[in-house]
């Protein structure tokens, strides 16, 4: 007795056709369509982006590198500079602590100022870190890169993502922030900045989004 045929996939179960190059506007529309599905859950309606190196430590991270360098006298100068740097970390966490606990006195139920990053470490862990330690929502854009890390641990489950592409990441960057915060960073950071300013000189950006620099970028890779 012949077996019956197997039922042909259902074409938004088909894998092999997902990954094809024919339904790339698919994925495309899945990252914006996804995540706004996830942000109007949590009724999220804006965030405060916080962008900078991914290479910062924390201060006791880069105190027990120190340490450990004048002990046996090798990578003495690069320890320096991490613990030099790693103000910027500790700066990033307080102030994200503050705007999440400021945030969470406003009124009504949407959640205001959600502080977002990149969802990496350095500056972007530093940052949900911050927003976590005020008991309070925070959002990690994570990106899929061969060979970095995946999201820091002090962001919220729900409102963890993992990117394909960088334009649609970038939009979401941009699409919910009220105010952006630049900390030193390299080429990551740069490329966030100005496509920033340009968005803002071509007249893309119309929405009112104060930001800050805390110093000039630098060569660390972000």
């Amino acid at each position: 007795m012949s077996k019956k045929p197997a039922d042909p996939p259902k074409a938004y179960r088909n894998r092999k056709f997902l990954d094809s190059f024919d339904a790339r506007p698919l994925r495309i529309l899945a990252e914006y369509q996804e995540p706004q599905s996830r942000f109007e859950e949590a009724e999220v309606s804006d965030t405060i982006v916080f962008m900078g190196s991914a290479r910062l430590l924390p201060l006791d991270e880069a105190e027990r590198r120190m340490a450990k360098a004048k002990q046996s006298g090798e990578d003495i100068e690069a320890a320096e500079m991490g613990l030099a740097m790693a103000r910027y970390y500790e700066d990033a966490r307080e102030l994200a602590r503050r705007l999440t606990e400021w945030s969470k006195t406003l009124e009504g139920n949407r959640r205001r100022f959600v502080v977002c990053t990149g969802g990496g470490p350095g500056v972007m862990e530093a940052a949900n870190r911050g927003a976590s330690e005020a008991r309070g929502l925070n959002v990690g854009l994570g990106i899929s890169l061969p060979k970095e890390a995946h999201g820091n641990p002090y962001i919220t489950h729900n409102l963890s993502f993992d990117f394909h592409y960088f334009f649609m990441r970038k939009f979401w960057f941009i699409y919910l922030a009220k105010a952006i915060v630049f900390f030193p960073g390299g080429f990551g950071t740069l490329d966030e900045l100005f496509e920033t300013l340009t968005l803002v000189q071509t007249g893309k950006l119309k929405k009112s989004c104060p930001w800050c620099s805390t110093a000039p970028t630098t060569g660390t890779a972000s």
